[in-house]
């Protein structure tokens, strides 16, 4: 049985911003390039994944933002050796020296439905598929043998995968006897046995207490971690409830704090003062993890629009914040086209010459020769439009 969350002091509005900027990374000054990537995913341990690429893929963006001379389709192969995909914060690129961890306590969130998948392969098929990722080395999906179809998971209108195939390796996946060790130049889940992709990270010992670290990590990535249940948890969710949160707090390697009245978890330090440049963000960088917290702590309310019908957006479908130092400026929609990179609109810029600078670093990790601008930015739109 848990306490009652401990109440924590209150803190100001600035400090949590400051806490906020400094703990996604945004004001400190990382390495050029390949090597800045390794660092970052070093400092941040998970970079959060999403698909859609308007102006490079979520994890890029987060990338583009902090690091310099790091070009759209770099990424995933600058990780490469270093990383592992798995949930962390919904589905992330996570430090290998995490793998142990997985491996031995953390395989599956509640929604994944593992059994299920489990239920509609056979074991000698899953032990085939690995043979042959064993003999083939490093291998997309769709460069092994077809075993035929399956009956696809219905996820409430989206159908997960009907190969046989590509099912075992997400059992596999799952289990950690195979990860995705980095995507291809098509954005492809590259499958490989951990040995051969992390090195001694495969075969390292977890910690002893693995969910206490993992709970410090998260804290330190959000800067301020919500007490409540939400998508910033995923797999910890039962360290938050189990006794492990009290613990800590009674370790004091962490501290209950409040913004706004609401309970968070927060490392007990202070931040530095924080002198970061405009830059445009991911619709899921670190910093927008909790939304309603950016709304308290920053007086900007930010909603990721792209899976609202066309009829139902206020904003429009990728549209990405600019943040300047603990300020957030404007918000954009741009796009590539060819070798430009076209911004469609503007809302809220309330500092032109960082948007434009913000935006024109962006277009050069992008390899955009020119950025082509809206004639006018907008004030917001009201409620209930698009």
């Amino acid at each position: 049985m848990t306490r009652a969350p401990a109440a924590g002091r209150e803190l100001g509005l600035g400090e949590a911003r400051a806490r906020l900027v400094h703990a996604s990374g945004l004001a400190r000054r990382w390495r050029r390039g390949a090597a800045g990537a390794v660092e970052l995913l070093e400092g941040l341990g998970i970079i959060q994944l999403d698909p859609i690429d308007r102006v490079g893929t979520n994890a890029e963006l987060v990338a583009f933002a902090r690091v310099d001379g790091l070009r759209r389709g770099e990424l995933h192969q600058a990780l490469a050796g270093h990383c592992f995909e798995h949930f962390a914060k919904e589905r992330c690129l996570i430090h290998a020296r995490r793998f142990p961890v997985y491996r031995d306590h953390l395989r599956e969130t509640r929604w994944w439905r593992h059994a299920e998948r489990q239920s509609r392969v056979d074991e000698a098929l899953v032990s085939d598929v690995l043979a042959e990722v064993t003999e083939r080395g490093p291998s997309p999906s769709d460069a092994l043998s077809d075993r035929g179809r399956v009956p696809p998971i219905d996820w409430g209108g989206w159908r997960g995968t009907g190969s046989r195939t590509a099912l075992a390796l997400e059992v596999l996946w799952t289990r950690c006897a195979l990860v995705v060790s980095t995507r291809d130049a098509r954005g492809r889940r590259v499958y490989d046995l951990p040995g051969r992709a992390l090195g001694h990270w495969a075969t390292a010992a977890a910690p002893v207490a693995p969910l206490a670290e993992l709970v410090v990590d998260r804290v330190r990535v959000a800067g301020l971690l919500a007490r409540s249940g939400g998508p910033w948890w995923s797999m910890l969710d039962g360290a938050r409830t189990d006794g492990t949160v009290e613990q800590l707090l009674d370790e004091g390697r962490i501290e209950a704090v409040r913004v706004a009245g609401r309970p968070y978890l927060a490392l007990p330090e202070e931040p530095p003062p924080v002198r970061a440049p405009a830059r445009v963000l991911g619709p899921l960088d670190p910093l927008l993890w909790n939304r309603a917290l950016v709304r308290a702590a920053f007086d900007f309310d930010y909603v990721w629009e792209v899976y609202k019908p066309a009829e139902q957006r206020r904003w429009g479908y990728y549209v990405c914040p600019v943040v300047a130092g603990e300020r957030f400026v404007g918000r954009v929609e741009a796009r590539r086209e060819g070798d430009r990179l076209v911004v469609d609109a503007g809302w809220d810029v309330s500092d032109r010459r960082a948007v434009s600078a913000a935006v024109g670093r962006l277009g050069r990790a992008c390899g955009a020769s020119a950025v082509d601008w809206p004639p006018v930015f907008h004030a917001s739109p009201p409620p209930g439009t698009s």
